[in-house]
């Protein structure tokens, strides 16, 4: 059975960061692709970011670019998001998301996925 469970959100002020985690279990974790979306309150699912088997290839929504990193450590199944210069619009419950299939390229962008953790609250306020 896929399990993916978040942690790391919380309260932050404008500004600040940070480091959300994904421990992944119940499938080969190290042979798939990966992504974070989000969704904020009122609105639609938003892709923000993907990753490929051995982390060498990253993709980010335009929100994401130039403030999210994301990576994975394998040998620990998890999955990380770090999350920079963090702006109130990105309020949000995160999760990590997995398709049936471990293809890269298809995760990217794409908001449609199989499997998805309970999802962790990140609040951007002051």
């Amino acid at each position: 059975e896929v399990q993916l469970v978040e942690s790391g959100g919380g309260l932050v002020q404008p500004g600040g960061s940070l480091r959300l985690s994904c421990a992944a279990s119940g499938f080969p974790f190290s042979t798939s692709a990966m992504s974070w979306v989000r969704q904020a309150p009122g609105k639609g699912l938003e892709w923000v970011s993907s990753i490929n088997s051995d982390g060498t290839t990253t993709s980010y929504g335009d929100s994401a670019k130039g403030r999210f990193t994301i990576s994975r450590d394998n040998a620990e199944n998890t999955l990380y998001l770090q999350m920079n210069s963090l702006k109130p619009e990105d309020t949000a419950v995160y999760d990590c998301a997995k398709k049936e299939t471990p293809f890269y390229s298809l995760y990217v962008g794409s908001m449609n996925y199989r499997y998805r953790g309970q999802g962790t609250q990140v609040t951007v306020s002051s």
